[in-house]
């Protein structure tokens, strides 16, 4: 789906309403480098003006993402960039891009072969949905370079694993196989190595070929409603539900629920 004969470090390409967004250094692992932070962040604006109904976030080569930088910031100590600056800027970067594809008003999915690392796994567990090898890991690691957590994990991880097992993660470093990032939740589904992209891309086409409006709504609903209270989440799903009632594929979806028939949405 994606070319990685690109010289792009970051290629988005859209077929059949999947965008698939590659991280495109895979020399390197594929870590968060300010061009690739930059590149995920147009890609993701760039959708706007493209046929897309889902995206997918996945690394070229056999990883994920290695995470944070670390490169660059020793590159910018050793020149005349403060160390509060380099720090600043790299973490900015970073946050931005995860940031970007959390808000991402697609449904997401991060396609796992592989490590995710650091920001690299805050970059997976922002997407809604994570899928992964039987050989993917997963680690929040940032003890390992003697780093506080950043781009978003205080956010996300004890959101998905509670506060214990979030606290458990980062003061360890542990690099989480996929059985267990199953368990956790980190990981949404499992795959074998053999099947994975078969597996893996019947769930992307039942997301992308599902009612796009609702499934939108939805998932800003979801997000909304952890930050709520119940009369509010239930007074958000009725504003909610006006307009989406309005929707072609609401139209599809009942008449072929009334013949007992499949409904064939189109993202409208």
């Amino acid at each position: 789906m994606s070319d990685e004969s690109s010289d792009e470090p970051v290629v988005l390409d859209v077929a059949e309403g999947v965008a698939t967004l590659t991280l495109n250094r895979p020399e390197m692992r594929n870590p968060l480098t300010s061009e690739i932070a930059c590149g995920i962040i147009d890609a993701v604006e760039r959708l706007e003006d493209r046929d897309a109904r889902c995206l997918v976030v996945r690394g070229a080569g056999g990883a994920f993402s290695a995470g944070g930088d670390v490169n660059a910031m020793a590159e910018r100590l050793a020149g005349e960039t403060t160390l509060d600056e380099a720090v600043r800027r790299i973490t900015q970067e970073t946050s931005r891009a995860v940031k970007r594809i959390a808000e991402c008003p697609l449904p997401t999915v991060a396609k796992i072969d592989g490590v995710a690392f650091g920001a690299g796994a805050n970059l997976a567990i922002a997407c809604d949905l994570q899928v992964a090898t039987e050989d993917a890991r997963i680690s929040f690691g940032f003890r390992q370079v003697g780093l506080a957590v950043d781009s978003g994990t205080s956010y996300f991880l004890p959101r998905i694993v509670g506060e214990n097992t979030a606290k458990e993660l980062v003061f360890t470093g542990e690099l989480v196989e996929a059985d267990r990032a199953e368990s956790l939740g980190l990981f949404t589904h499992v795959y074998p190595d053999d099947a994975f992209d078969e597996r893996a891309d019947e769930l992307i086409e039942q997301i992308a070929t599902g009612p796009t409006v609702a499934l939108q709504t939805s998932k800003r609903l979801i997000r909304q409603g952890m930050e709520s209270s119940l009369d509010q989440a239930m007074d958000n799903e009725a504003a909610a539900q006006a307009a989406v009632f309005e929707t072609q594929d609401h139209r599809a979806g009942a008449e072929a629920f009334m013949a007992n028939e499949e409904p064939e949405f189109e993202g409208r």
